[in-house]
């Protein structure tokens, strides 16, 4: 060029799109094929995410399978975009009937609101698909370089408020999806000329750089970490009325190991909108992720990076042209909070709801049988919250007897049961099926889980209000440096641990200590957890005393073999 720059070739991502037909490629040939034996290509690998499927297999099994010459054991995990995490009673039942039929056995309630089939073999994905969209809910765009679910507050508060945050996820949510008609074609039996030109006046012929994520918060509820996400509208409220927005642009939580260039990164504020204006400026977000993403490196192609590299300045400017009209300036951010939404709530309707925690979103056994049952009985309406859990909504007050009885005969545990920890902690599915994964996740919670509640039994501190963060790779799905402790896996039975975040997600967390195996995680965080209980001020959280005195002091709290990261 004549600036003397260069242009870094597009990653093969961005080829395999150029070249899909819109998100078709030869993934119809691929999964229809009889007696196949490895795993899909590439690009079917790669167009498959949009249409919300990843193929994976069992690792657990892998290396013993492949020295007696069998083929891995391959499976297909397949998402459910729920916008809002709302489902009605029926479409859960449908989603339950075919956790058995077509999956493993379980529904796993993601961290943002989704719901994940686990299991499903190649012979029964396109059918495990046509059936979620006879249900009226998709796959589409659950995954792949897309909007990905839109997701806000799960309480079902009966004001205008809340009715207007479900109202915008569910309206950004449709609007946003892909035009592309390849995957009615391809899972819908939907006929057409699979040759057409593909017309998406929103993503362009090779969609986004990367994945794209939503939020819409009000300032007394932020469980969906709305300064995690790409883009965020945050309420603003006079008395009863909406008055506008804030916009919120650049976060996101993936990270690679030992790459400085790769971060995680809260949002920044931008703009203050107009109450009406949240899917025209959606829009403008999305096109400006689409046209100044890195295509050329995916580890550096969100658009926090954009926002990073350029500026809030930059972004605004950037904006205003797309609109053709000035934008606001933002606000200072409000106060931010977290309520406890588990247990018994009031609706305002004279309706009850029933906040349901889930250890690690996974449903299974016999509490699925009796949720089962309860949803059958009352028809309850679920709604999947951004921490894993399970809301059931518009339960008649006379009723709340019997679905307390049903869900305890079998052995659902209640809010009041869980220590604060417990209650406020998160863990991605990592081994054995993610093929990301570097270290366990799920199921590693319930032991790493109980020997940190063990050193906060130690100091007095069960009590407290601290929020855990597990995943198995430092990808972030479980949104580990946005709270008090984060454990990312490092490798094998290793983790990195941070803290120093807050528990309302308004700070990142800082490494405390990396390699740590898993059995050490409660003894290396014993001596800050003891510093905590004897020098905090009152009403400190964990992750405000440590992010007080500092990163280097926390770290000297170390004891043993555990060094700062």
């Amino acid at each position: 060029m004549p600036d003397g720059t260069t242009v870094k070739p597009p990653s093969g991502a961005e080829a395999i799109k150029r070249g899909s037909l819109g998100l078709r490629g030869t993934i119809a040939e691929e999964i229809g094929a009889d007696d196949v034996r490895g795993g899909l290509s590439e690009a079917s690998y790669t167009l498959l995410k949009f249409h919300g499927t990843y193929e994976q297999f069992d690792r657990d099994t892998a290396t013993e399978r492949k020295q007696r010459g069998e083929d891995k054991d391959w499976s297909f995990m397949v998402r459910v975009r729920a916008p809002a995490g709302r489902l009605t009673a029926a479409q859960f039942l449908a989603l339950d009937a075919l956790a058995d039929t077509h999956a493993d056995g379980t529904l796993r309630l993601t961290s943002r609101q989704g719901v994940q089939f686990h299991g499903v073999i190649r012979e029964n994905l396109k059918g495990t698909i046509a059936a979620i969209n006879e249900t009226l809910l998709t796959t589409l765009a659950a995954c792949g370089d897309v909007v990905r679910n839109v997701i806000t507050s799960p309480a079902p508060r009966r004001d205008a408020l809340h009715a207007r945050l479900e109202a915008e996820a569910f309206r950004l949510s449709s609007a946003l999806l892909p035009r592309t008609r390849a995957h009615h074609q391809l899972f819908l039996g939907e006929e057409g000329d699979e040759a057409a030109a593909v017309d998406e006046p929103l993503y362009g012929p090779t969609y986004l750089p990367r994945k794209f994520k939503i939020a819409l918060v009000h300032p007394a509820d932020n469980t969906p970490d709305v300064l995690a996400n790409d883009l965020g509208f945050i309420a603003v409220t006079e008395g009863e009325a909406l008055t506008g927005w804030i916009l919120t642009i650049g976060g996101g939580m993936g990270m690679t190991h030992n790459k400085p260039a790769t971060y995680p990164r809260l949002a920044d504020p931008i703009a203050l909108i107009g109450p009406d204006e949240v899917l025209e400026v959606a829009e403008a977000v999305v096109r400006l992720s689409r046209d100044h993403g890195d295509r050329s490196d995916r580890k550096h192609a969100r658009l926090k990076y954009v926002v990073a590299e350029k500026g809030v300045a930059w972004v605004r400017e950037r904006l205003e042209a797309d609109l053709g009209r000035p934008l606001a300036p933002a606000p200072a951010l409000p106060k931010l909070a977290v309520p406890e939404l588990l247990g018994w709530h009031e609706q305002g309707d004279g309706r009850l709801w029933l906040g349901l925690p889930i250890a690690s979103g996974r449903i299974a056994g016999r509490l699925r049988e009796g949720l089962r049952e309860v949803v059958r009985r009352f028809a309850p309406n679920p709604i999947a919250t951004p921490q894993q859990d399970l809301i059931l909504s518009d339960i008649a007050a006379a009723d709340r007897p019997a679905i307390e009885a049903i869900l305890r005969d079998h052995g659902a545990v209640f809010a009041e049961e869980l220590t604060p920890l417990a209650r406020w902690s998160l863990a991605c599915v990592a081994l054995p099926t993610c093929g990301q994964s570097l270290a366990e996740g799920e199921r590693v919670h319930h032991p790493i889980l109980a020997d940190v509640q063990a050193a906060l039994a130690r100091h007095g501190l069960l009590g407290e209000r601290i929020s855990l963060r597990l995943t198995g790779c430092p990808n972030g799905c479980a949104r580990p440096y946005a709270g008090d402790i984060g454990v990312v896996g490092r490798a094998p039975g290793l983790y990195t641990l941070f803290v120093g975040g807050d528990f309302a997600g308004t700070r990142l967390s800082f490494p405390l200590a990396d390699k740590v195996k898993q059995e050490a995680v409660g003894a290396t965080l014993d001596p800050v957890l003891a510093a905590y209980a004897a020098q905090r001020v009152a009403g400190e959280g964990f992750g405000d005393f440590c992010s007080r005195i500092g990163a280097d002091a926390v770290r000297g709290l170390l004891v043993g073999e555990t060094k700062a990261a």
